[in-house]
């Protein structure tokens, strides 16, 4: 894709599942990486395995001084930053028994962190031709879900937060969108479903009219879509890769992922 050669991006839970995959997808791309995560042993390995043009910073979004270090440490290794791409999510949600550290915590990553990293970002953006923030919202964020609260609260408020944003940087040509994944093969799908990659697209069927969960490389691609030149003239959008989800319409009254669950114990029944 035009635009991408050259460039500089920070992955927010770059290390790890679809965060991995937006990583791999945009170095495969030419850009340069800084990985953020919490995890210094599964960062540091994969910044390894990737080569010179990725490198890796132990990142607490909790955290502000973690933040400024983040950026800092991709101006002193790669020398300009480009692209913000804002994965990191944590998911500690137990619908109405969710406590009040769980939403502290779920708003303070989810949403608090990836707000302050482009706080921080923006004066290096501005000198940037090019500049693209993407955020990772999700199908949560529209519809009611059964059991789940913290997480799709804060989705929602990611959405909200990409559109102010986009506003207030268009000024500065800098470009922020969303990328609203569907139910995805992830590290959360394949622990929910036992790494029974059969049973989560057959429940999965029911949810996302194109018969299966979304591959994490197919979210990336969308990633280096907005980040390129052809998305030159979008921002404060949301692309669904949700293999049809939004458009199906509303949620059973049993979540895709208790269902997941259900079907797992069934198989092993039957």
């Amino acid at each position: 894709m035009r635009g991408l050669q050259g460039k500089v991006a920070i992955v927010t839970g770059g290390a790890a599942s679809i965060g991995e995959a937006v990583s791999r997808a945009l170095l495969g791309a030419g850009v340069k990486v800084m990985i953020a995560a919490r995890s210094a042993n599964v960062g540091e390995a994969l910044a390894a395995e990737l080569g010179e043009s990725a490198a890796f910073t132990a990142t607490d979004l909790q955290q502000d001084d973690d933040i400024k270090r983040l950026v800092q440490a991709t101006l002193e290794t790669f020398g300009q930053l480009d692209f913000v791409i804002n994965v990191a999510a944590l998911y500690a949600d137990e619908g109405i028994n969710s406590s009040r550290q769980q939403w502290r915590d779920t708003f303070d990553t989810n949403i608090n962190g990836h707000a302050i990293l482009v706080r921080e970002a923006y004066p290096h953006l501005c000198k940037s031709n090019g500049a693209a923030v993407v955020n990772f919202g999700s199908i949560s964020s529209n519809i009611a879900q059964a059991d789940r609260w913290t997480y799709p609260v804060s989705k929602a408020a990611v959405h909200q937060l990409t559109r102010n944003m986009a506003l207030d940087l268009a000024k500065d040509k800098i470009r922020v969108n969303t990328v609203m994944a569907g139910i995805t093969w992830s590290v959360p799908v394949a622990g929910l479903t036992e790494n029974n990659r059969e049973i989560a697209d057959q429940v999965c069927a029911n949810y996302q009219p194109l018969g299966r969960v979304v591959e994490a490389e197919e979210v990336a691609d969308a990633v280096l879509f907005l980040c390129s030149d052809h998305a030159s003239f979008i921002t404060g959008a949301e692309l669904p890769v949700d293999g049809g989800y939004s458009a199906l319409g509303p949620e059973a009254s049993e979540s895709c992922m208790v269902a997941m669950m259900r079907a797992v114990e069934e198989s092993k029944s039957s």
